[in-house]
């Protein structure tokens, strides 16, 4: 069959038999030559246990996976001409398909689903830690450990850096580092030495430091001084400080600086003074030299006494400041290594201590076990015979760490037996020099070309040579938005991004434009400020602020405008607030802005794409409550929580229930009104009531559910509060699983660090997204707007540069040696680069429609990127076709224009003013909307309409609804005859208890079991004594190490779980002690003390044959596509006794016959 040079370069890069390294432009269908790589490996007969594909993020392994299982679907349901067909198309010759292939290709599905621990698509990370997890022994790791997340790891560094203040081994190392650090904490810096431990591995002691950066070991602050100082330079600086008070303005603010110096004795900070009165300054012609002849000024000079003198100290200042600054580099670099040395090891063992890794250790610890001599040849041919294929994603974003990994994974592929000739096995990487923006996570283009030569070399040695293959076609933007990427990025011959850029629209019939509009001019500072507004106050006249809501307005004329939007192949359709992409650097002021102005001009508008659950309306509210709950003296609290959603209280009323308290505090004064306020204390009561025996999550939830929180929360602050609120809901659960719980310790956790919560708005549902973009990243859009490029200061958060893998800790500017200057200089052209590359990947979201705005000041070297983008659409415009050539090509043959038509630059006049529109094709013109311009809904008369008959009538009574059904209420016995040694209520105390160390030791450590059992049921009103204790904990260990039962207490596994459902017409409410999820499977386990075990499952008593039938109905209506089964654990054996389905179903119908007539046994 005929393919197009699109579709023919794809099927090449996926060619199954070929180690290939694939670079894809934006919009090049990267992730289909994956998705069809690994489909012609599975229909060639490779295992798909045998492919190892890895992606950058969790999406896309989602992605891609659902891509595959929905080809191979397909695929098993075809005939055989259809299926044929799509063979063909994806690369497999006509003559290779016969009955047995297309047989093979309908099997696929079910091969792939029913593979063990299924296909292997999955991150960097998840692979290292099921690496480990494989072989926690080798590694070194607890089996059972767990990954750190950002606020735990930051509240540990936290710790770590007390724990050391206090320890007479390191305080110095404290004090050194506290001393020249100019921060509030040292959270930023601390957070820094571990994202470079690597490098902090080689120790740099003082005197190693100290050469370094070319000094003596010995060196010291006197070898500087000794060089300026003969004795009598204070002298000489009274006497010039007498002259100077007598000149202009100059020279007086010299003498005021002079005068403040201390010259007996002189230091170093005496010195830098000097450095400041006698040399000249940093963006001088010659930086930093002496002003002889031009300080001070001529008038003054001749009244200096001793001017030669004073020179020749000028001179000498000048000469010792390069030691100097070298000399305080020094320092800072061995405090800085001094602190290292002892941060990160006590770091890591309490991580360990606590079973946690973080991202960065997942890579570590799966390279040093791959490269162990102990241990990797073992683990290496266990991975030999189960890795033939490794597809690596978005190569450009990995790390030199992860490439460490992937290069010892493949290092079989091109030796010994490994490098099979018959069968071979290959290497699949794709990526996008371009598209290289997460340096902050470890991104290295020079490692990434580094890798590609490595390969290709190991490749070439045993004849089966690395393919390199570009995707130049975009499936996704119109020949308009890719003439302008390449034209922007001409002028610089693509520098950061590996060279010219060229792109081929594939929807060439496509129409497409691109707007830039000018600049909204930096707004002045106001003529009078308002004392009571916050000072942080953004005014509505500041230029961000109106540009905001310019593009507000226009996204709204638009939409109500009824404009068309091209799809190509000639279709269109109406603009909806869906198609709108708006892209910003970070989240500023702007960002903020335009939320708020769409959200004012009555657009659907998905949210920030990250929140700050400290900082979200939602949350602040609820703490608000619990802070209450905790302490009710707190009035602040109780106002605020009055004032909220929750309570609906206006200002009014608060006041009026506040002022004339007296004394008294607010809760009391609210309880003197009982009758007036009765309601709020009828919810505040029951909360009240509740907190000494709820946990957290529970607490909340019953704010939110029983009392309506929730709805009321997003009735006033809009559906995007839904995200935050399951966040607060999701740290509660993960606050109970990590310490005791408890309200007042919930609520000075949450208070003790920030979380910020990544909300999905790639798939935002019809609603306008606004995002960084960074993540934005594979994302696209029918019409993306760019409000973020104007000038920008770009922001230095590096505290620590590498000069040769060394870390060194920043110095200001003007104060670095060449050490330092040198590494900073790097670090600044790397930096530019990549936002060069950002600029790619935001223009490049664009389908047909790119909006160029922005509000603040114009670069004057023309670098910013609205500067860029007008030099490129004026390039680009004047290379189309009959507009002259461009770099001895024409854009329009690239980017596929015909001969006649072209790329258009006209005026056109946009909300700030004229600018520039470049277009191609006839866009379709703007369809009349059904509903008013202004987005005003058109009055009409009402029409007038008899009373319906009900409303004459009383209303009937409600009949009254049943209670909710409790599992363990259900009746029937709990336990066999011979059941004896406690009480009924001695034996639930007993079972509780039990319940309680199950559900919190195996997030701890062995060895703090026995503590945390004491602390745990010292929380008892009346705790059991130690013997009773001892036995429970020995219970209670014997259960969680025995062998059999270690899945039930794995990490992904769920403990204390409530769970509600409607069975049988009743509202059920229940916890089950543990579930275990899988994709297909869904397990509850209750935890039994009985003292007498049943022998097999007809022994079970019918108590708890009725309570297992609930959870199982309950489990089924959650999640019906999956097989629900239940299982009682015996604590007292440690044996695990699964239940029948049918059989907990009749025990249900007989305490619920409603639940008869359900299947109690769904396939």
């Amino acid at each position: 069959m005929s393919r197009d040079a699109a579709s023919q370069r794809q099927v090449d890069a996926a060619n199954p038999r070929a180690s290939t390294w694939l670079s894809a432009n934006a919009g090049s269908g990267k992730t289909r030559v994956l998705t069809d790589r690994v489909a012609r490996l599975l229909l060639n007969g490779v295992d798909p246990q045998r492919i190892l594909c890895l992606t950058y993020t969790k999406a896309a392994a989602s992605e891609m996976q659902n891509r595959l299982f929905h080809r191979l679907g397909e695929w098993a349901m075809l005939g055989d001409g259809p299926l044929g067909d799509a063979l063909m198309k994806l690369g497999i010759p006509a003559a290779e398909i016969g009955v047995e292939r297309l047989r093979a290709a309908r099997r696929l599905f079910a091969r792939a689903i029913e593979t063990p621990g299924g296909l292997k698509i999955q991150t960097i990370h998840s692979f290292c830690a099921s690496l480990l997890r494989r072989f926690p022994l080798e590694a070194g790791v607890t089996p059972q450990f767990s990954e750190i997340d950002d606020r735990a790891a930051e509240l540990l560094r936290e710790e770590v850096i007390e724990t050391l203040a206090d320890d007479p081994r390191h305080v110095a190392a404290v004090d050194g580092v506290a001393a020249l650090w100019t921060g509030d904490s040292l959270r930023d810096l601390v957070a820094q030495i571990c994202q470079h431990r690597a490098a902090f591995a080689d120790p740099l002691d003082r005197p190693a430091a100290f050469t370094l950066f070319g000094l003596p070991e010995t060196f010291t602050a006197a070898d500087v001084l000794a060089d300026v100082c003969l004795g009598n330079e204070g002298d000489l600086c009274r006497e010039l400080i007498a002259a100077l008070e007598t000149g202009g303005t100059t020279d007086m603010s010299a003498a005021a600086k002079l005068r403040a110096a201390r010259f007996d004795p002189m230091g170093l900070g005496t010195l830098a003074v000097l450095e400041g009165v006698f040399l000249t300054g940093a963006a001088a012609k010659e930086p930093f030299t002496a002003k002889i002849g031009s300080f001070p000024t001529k008038s003054t000079r001749a009244r200096v006494p001793r001017m030669a003198m004073v020179e020749d100290l000028m001179k000498r200042v000048e000469a010792a400041r390069a030691r100097r600054l070298a000399l305080v580099a020094a320092e800072r670099a061995a405090a800085l290594h001094r602190f290292a040395a002892a941060f990160l090891p006590e770091y890591d063992r309490r991580k360990g201590e606590r079973g946690w890794l973080d991202f960065d250790d997942l890579i570590t610890r799966a390279r040093a076990l791959l490269t162990d001599r102990a241990a990797a040849q073992w683990v290496l041919f266990r991975l030999d015979g189960g890795i033939d294929h490794i597809l690596v994603d978005e190569a450009q974003d990995t790390s030199p760490g992860q490439w460490a990994v992937i290069e010892r994974l493949a290092e079989e592929f091109a030796a010994g037996e490994g490098a099979r000739v018959e069968t071979p096995r290959t290497l699949f990487v794709v990526g996008d020099k371009k598209q290289s923006i997460y340096s902050f996570q470890g991104a290295d283009l020079a490692v990434f070309e580094a890798m590609r030569q490595e390969f290709g070399q190991r490749l070439a040695r045993i004849e089966m040579p690395l393919v390199e293959l570009t995707l130049a076609h975009s499936f996704r933007s119109s020949a308009a938005v890719l003439g302008v990427v390449d034209a922007t990025f001409a002028a610089d011959g693509g520098k950061g991004l590996g060279g010219e850029v060229s792109h081929i629209a594939f929807k060439n019939d496509m129409p497409g434009r691109v707007d830039l509009w000018p600049l909204v001019p930096k707004a002045g500072d106001p003529e009078e400020d308002v004392w009571y507004e916050p000072v942080d106050l953004v005014t509505d006249q500041h230029h961000e602020a109106r540009l905001a809501r310019m593009i507000a307005r226009e996204i709204r004329r638009l939409i109500d405008a009824g404009t068309l939007i091209p799809e190509g192949n000639g279709r269109t359709r109406p603009m909806t607030e869906g198609d709108v992409l708006i892209l910003v650097r970070r989240r500023n002021t702007l960002f903020r802005e335009i939320i708020r102005a769409c959200k004012q001009a009555g657009l659907a508008i998905a949210g920030a794409d990250r929140l700050k659950l400290a900082a979200e309306m939602a949350i602040r509210d609820l703490t608000a409550l619990l802070s209450f709950l905790v302490t009710p003296e707190d009035d602040l609290s109780l106002a605020a929580a009055l004032r909220s959603p929750l309570f609906g209280w206006g200002e009014g009323d608060l006041y009026r229930l506040a002022e004339p308290r007296g004394g008294a505090f607010l809760w009391e004064a609210l309880r003197r009104e009982r009758e007036r306020h009765g309601p709020t204390l009828a919810v505040l009561d029951d909360l009240r009531d509740q907190s000494d025996f709820l946990r957290p999550y529970e607490l909340a939830e019953r704010i939110l559910t029983r009392h309506g929180g929730r709805g009321r929360l997003l009735s006033r602050l809009g559906a995007e509060a839904e995200d935050g609120i399951n966040a607060f809901l999701a740290q509660a659960l993960a606050y109970e699983q990590a310490e005791v719980p408890s309200l007042q310790g919930f609520v000075g956790w949450l208070a003790s660090g920030d979380v910020e919560v990544k909300r999905q708005v790639d798939a935002a549902g019809g609603r306008i997204r606004v995002m960084t973009v960074h993540g934005s990243k594979g994302l696209e859009a029918p019409v993306v707007i760019m409000p973020d490029t104007a000038k920008t200061r770009p922001q230095e958060r590096e505290q620590i540069y590498l000069s040769n893998g060394t870390p060194l800790w920043r110095t200001a500017a003007a104060e670095s040696p060449d050490l330092i200057a040198s590494a900073r200089g790097d670090l600044l052209e790397r930096q530019e680069e990549e936002r060069a590359r950002l600029l790619y990947v935001a223009m490049t979201r664009a389908q047909s429609w790119l909006i160029v705005c922005g509000a603040g000041e114009q670069a004057k070297d023309l670098s910013s990127w609205h500067d860029r983008i007008a030099v490129g659409m004026a390039r680009a415009a004047g290379a189309s076709p009959g507009g002259g050539s461009l770099g001895g090509g024409s854009l329009g043959a690239d980017h596929g224009l015909g001969r006649d038509e072209g790329l258009k630059l006209v005026p056109c006049p946009f909300p700030p003013g004229e600018g520039k529109r470049l277009s191609w094709g006839d866009w379709p013109a703007d369809r009349p909307a059904d509903h008013p311009g202004d987005g005003v809904l058109a009055s009409t008369a009402p029409v007038p309409t008899a009373l319906p008959d009900w409303t004459m009538h009383p209303a009937p009574q409600p009949q009254e609804e049943p209670g909710p059904i409790s599992p363990s209420a259900l009746g029937g016995a709990k336990a066999l005859p011979g059941e004896s040694g406690l009480e009924e209520e001695e034996a639930k105390l007993r079972g509780t208890r039990l319940h309680l160390l199950l559900e919190h030791l195996p997030h701890y450590p062995a060895k703090e079991w026995e503590r945390l059992s004491h602390d745990l049921l010292a929380l008892d009103d009346d705790p059991p004594p130690t013997g009773e204790r001892l036995a429970l904990l020995a219970e209670a260990q014997a259960v969680i190490r025995n062998p059999a039962l270690g899945f039930l207490f794995a990490p992904e596994t769920l403990a204390e779980v409530p769970v509600t459902a409607e069975i049988g017409g009743r509202r059920m409410l229940g916890t089950i002690d543990r579930l275990v999820i899988t994709p297909d499977h869904v397990l509850a386990i209750d935890f039994k003390s009985n003292a007498v075990v049943p022998r097999s499952e007809a022994e079970v008593p019918e108590g708890i044959l009725r309570q297992m039938g609930a959870y199982a109905a309950a489990l089924r209506l959650i999640w019906p596509e999956r097989r629900v089964e239940t299982a009682v654990l015996w604590t007292r054996t440690g044996v695990l006794m699964p239940l029948g389905p049918a059989r907990v179903a009749a025990a249900l119908a007989e305490a619920v016959p409603a639940t008869r007539e359900a299947d109690p046994c769904p396939p």
